[in-house]
């Protein structure tokens, strides 16, 4: 993770949480945690509001450091971005992280079952539609059935994706693949189960 010292004002994107949008820095104070020199930041985020979050275990990136999303393109012109992209695809999709050849088998593993954190129900819905698509509110494109609904295909999707990657991680690593499921979420391990990965 990058150290670096916030000011207020700054405006920033949570890695692990892409799906809160940008947040501008609204408080900033030094503290030490285990000995390490490091800041509490109180940040507010478009999609999740305000919270306070410590950099020593915080993934925080300015905006340029991120992938551009949809909704940073629709904040600079609003109707060429919505016509260049397939959102109704987009939510489908499985996430590049997740699939991209270049990383580390373990790495795309990972990345793959912190997938199974979000749900079809209440404000996880909202948020894998913010974090698919990049928009800042996905029922302006979308009803909630229609989420619903994208959400078992996307679901359907990540689990033959996860189906396969485990199965390869499994020749290939099989002490990898054992460590990363035992720090595994209980979504993502049931999901497992159900790909039968462990015969």
């Amino acid at each position: 993770m990058v150290r670096r010292e916030w000011k207020l004002g700054d405006r920033l994107v949570h890695a692990g949480c892409p799906e809160w949008g940008t947040g501008e820095v609204r408080g900033a104070q030094s503290v030490s945690q285990n000995g390490v020199r490091c800041q509490r930041l109180t940040i507010r985020f478009d999609r999740a509001g305000v919270k306070t979050i410590s950099t020593a275990f915080a993934d925080l990136r300015t905006r340029d450091e991120v992938p551009e999303t949809v909704s940073m393109q629709e904040e600079r012109d609003p109707l060429a971005a919505s016509s260049a992209v397939n959102h109704e695809e987009a939510l489908a999709r499985i996430p590049e992280d997740a699939t991209d050849p270049f990383r580390t088998r373990k790495t795309r593993l990972q990345t793959t079952l912190g997938l199974y954190r979000f749900t079809s129900s209440g404000a996880s819905l909202l948020d894998w539609a913010a974090s698919q698509t990049g928009l800042k509110d996905p029922l302006s494109k979308f009803s909630r059935h229609e989420l619903e609904r994208q959400f078992d295909r996307f679901r359907a999707n990540l689990d033959a994706h996860l189906k396969k990657l485990a199965f390869e991680m499994k020749k290939a690593d099989p002490a990898g693949l054992a460590e990363t499921v035992a720090s595994a979420g209980p979504e993502a391990k049931q999901a497992l189960r159900r790909a039968d990965v462990g015969r």
